[in-house]
């Protein structure tokens, strides 16, 4: 039971404390966060600092957009708890509180500090503290929705997986993990007929006395290859007939500070297939340790179809990372085919939502209804025909 609320707003933060269960303050800056809760240790590669630093520094001054970071502590010892790095995000009339995602994380997490809850009852209590919070910040919010959360966090579960209500995510993540022995993997983890694909791709591309596979040595080079993607995804989605979103201004701030400030530390890593003219195939991806996230991949289009360069450019930059001591592949969310060769493992996310105001209410039955029904997929499905919703299938 919560006894004693208070509020405090002073220097940009927005604090609520209690008593009992956990102290929540608001923080509008990234770096202020940071500096309040100390060391990161983040639980995916999604929530390392240099991601959250650059996603802020693009989208915080975004109409409709504001930052909202939640600092937690235990409200008896000031232990840290968690850390949400949240954006409240208007939608119509609607002020929606989200992770900082926009559809750029691919996993949405908070970072755990020693006084995370660890079973369902103290997880309720940090999802009260939370709302109440965010209820009594200046300008409100209605909803709370929070998206593709993993279940787990390395060692730990996420609290918020535990929560209520928590149904699954309409997308999942797709993990390869290879242990120490390469060849052994690749002998037994690819079939033959990929294997053989794969040997015969390369022997193509390298059929041009130039062509070679690379990792940028530095920042200007990486810059230069994330052009690259940008112009080829652009005109592939062109010529497919599709909206291209990733080249508005704050995307394209997003992903060039990422590049631009991730590339000297090795956590933003550009990868590429290359001849002396041309880039044939880039892929862009983030490591912390031992794994490594696919999150964009382009390739020069038809004339160099024949050697599958976008299959080729993963298969090549596994093998260089599993050389420098990487062991575990996530492909990211979409379940497409060129995925399904390497035989990735699907890994379950979770989403949640709760009402913050009576506008928000409606909203959050809804979704509390979709969530329900996720469980039931067969189910599901004859609903969306019966109703004539039926969506194309991102399997390929």
């Amino acid at each position: 039971m919560t006894v004693l609320t208070t509020t405090v707003e002073k220097f940009g933060v927005r604090a609520s404390s209690n008593a009992v269960g956990f102290r929540v303050e608001l923080v509008s800056d990234w770096a202020q966060a940071v500096a309040r809760w100390g060391t990161i240790d983040p639980p995916t590669a999604f929530q390392h600092p240099q991601w959250h630093a650059s996603w802020y520094r693009a989208f915080a001054a975004t109409d409709g957009v504001d930052p909202l970071i939640a600092v937690v502590t235990d409200a008896a010892t000031g232990e840290r708890a968690a850390l949400l790095p949240l954006i409240r995000h208007r939608q119509g009339r609607l002020h929606i509180v989200e992770f900082a995602d926009l559809n750029l994380t691919d996993f949405n997490a908070p970072l755990l500090g020693p006084a995370a809850p660890r079973d369902a009852a103290m997880a309720r209590q940090l999802w009260r503290d939370l709302q109440m919070a965010l209820r009594r910040s200046r300008g409100g919010a209605d909803l709370i929705r929070l998206r593709k959360m993993p279940i787990r966090l390395a060692s730990r579960s996420n609290p918020l997986a535990l929560l209520d209500g928590v149904g699954p995510s309409v997308v999942n993540g797709n993990l390869l993990v290879i242990g120490d022995d390469y060849a052994a993997w690749r002998h037994q983890g690819l079939s033959r007929k990929v294997r053989k694909g794969l040997g015969r791709s390369w022997r193509v591309f390298t059929r041009n006395p130039s062509a070679a596979f690379r990792i940028a040595a530095d920042t200007g080079e990486a810059l230069n290859l994330l052009l690259v993607t940008e112009v080829q995804q652009g005109a592939r989605l062109a010529s497919l007939g599709l909206n291209y979103v990733l080249d508005n201004e704050d995307c394209t701030a997003f992903y060039r500070d990422l590049v631009r400030e991730g590339t000297p530390s090795g956590y933003a890593l550009m990868t590429a297939l290359v001849t002396r003219d041309e880039v044939v195939a880039t892929l862009l991806g983030i490591r912390t340790g031992s794994r490594y996230v696919m999150i964009r991949i382009s390739n020069a289009g038809e004339k160099w179809s024949a050697c599958s360069p976008g299959r080729l450019i993963i298969d090549r930059t596994i093998a260089a990372l599993h050389t420098d001591g990487v062991r575990e592949f996530d492909f990211s969310i979409g379940n497409y085919s060129y995925k399904r060769r390497f035989r990735p493992q699907r890994t379950p996310l979770v989403d949640v939502s709760a009402s913050l105001s009576w506008r928000g209410r409606p909203h959050a039955l809804r979704d509390r209804a979709v969530l329900t029904l996720r469980h039931y997929p067969k189910l599901t499905a004859r609903l969306k025909q019966a109703l004539g919703k039926a969506t194309p299938s991102r399997e390929d």
